[in-house]
Parts: structure tokens; C-alpha cells; sequence
């Protein structure tokens, strides 16, 4: 079963991996110890919030979400800049679960929308997207209206 939650400092050994994951699909060099210490660094600093995607206590997924704000409607909004859930748990429903648990931070935020932006070739996140209410801005952005 899968379950979620906020992560904090203390998580950062469980997502490092999983996030080093993410880098290296994005055709970055691997480096654990680089992922570990950015994360840190935004959660200490309160820079990001991250949710951490768990199956059967085993680290799986996770997502990291930036404040942004919206000047014209005088609200904050949030930037989906990171979701990742490792290859063998696809499919699963930890993205939908982690889509979920950023939704109810920026209602809980009282957040004008969320915001992020994928690669056109990774039609599984648009579909994962899609399924879950974001709607497409054009290819490779998609924006969910909370109000």
C-alpha cells in the first residue's frame, strides 16, 4: 500500500537516491552525495516542501514543490519542479498519490494553482498528468487551477 507524506530533514537519506534517480534521467552526472546535500539544503533552508512516496515502508517516489507567486491575483502558487517514482513502482499509484498530496498543500496554502513543466517525449507523465485534473498549457506545461 502505498502511502505519503511531508518529508523532512531527517528523510533525506531515503530520498537522495531516489532523487540522484531523477538527475540521471534528466542526463545528469550521477552523484548521491550532491542530491543528498541540495536536499538538505532546501528543506533546512524552507525552501521547498517535499513529499515523500512510501510502499510498504520502503522509499519509492517522491515530488518537490517551490513557492511562486502569482502578482496579478495576490496569491501564492507552487511549482511542481520534481516527481519522480523509481521504475519498479510505476504505475502503482504512487504518482497519483503524490499529485494528490500537492494538490492539498496548495489548497491548504490557499494557493491560486500549481505549475510544472515536463519533457514532451515523457508521455507517461502527461498521461499521469492528465488522468489527474492538470490540464495542458501547451506541450510541455501543465498548470491544475485550485480555485
Amino acid at each position: 500500500m502505498i502511502t505519503v507524506r511531508q518529508a523532512t530533514v531527517d528523510d533525506v537519506a531515503l530520498i537522495a537516491p531516489l532523487f540522484n534517480e531523477y538527475r540521471v534521467y534528466y542526463k545528469q552526472a550521477s552523484d548521491v552525495e550532491a542530491a543528498r546535500i541540495f536536499l538538505q539544503d532546501r528543506l533546512l533552508r524552507n525552501e521547498s516542501i517535499v513529499f515523500l512516496a512510501l510502499n510498504a515502508g520502503e522509499a519509492v517516489g517522491f515530488t518537490q514543490l517551490y513557492p511562486i507567486f502569482s502578482s496579478v491575483s495576490l496569491k501564492k502558487a507552487w511549482l511542481l519542479n520534481d516527481l519522480f517514482v523509481h521504475e519498479s513502482e510505476r504505475g502503482k499509484g504512487a504518482g497519483r498519490e503524490l499529485l494528490k498530496a500537492a494538490k492539498e498543500l496548495g489548497q491548504e496554502t490557499e494557493s491560486k494553482f500549481l505549475m510544472l513543466q515536463t519533457q514532451i517525449e515523457n508521455e507517461g507523465a502527461q498521461k499521469l498528468y492528465n488522468s489527474n485534473g492538470w490540464k495542458p498549457l501547451s506541450d510541455i506545461f501543465f498548470q491544475l487551477d485550485l480555485y
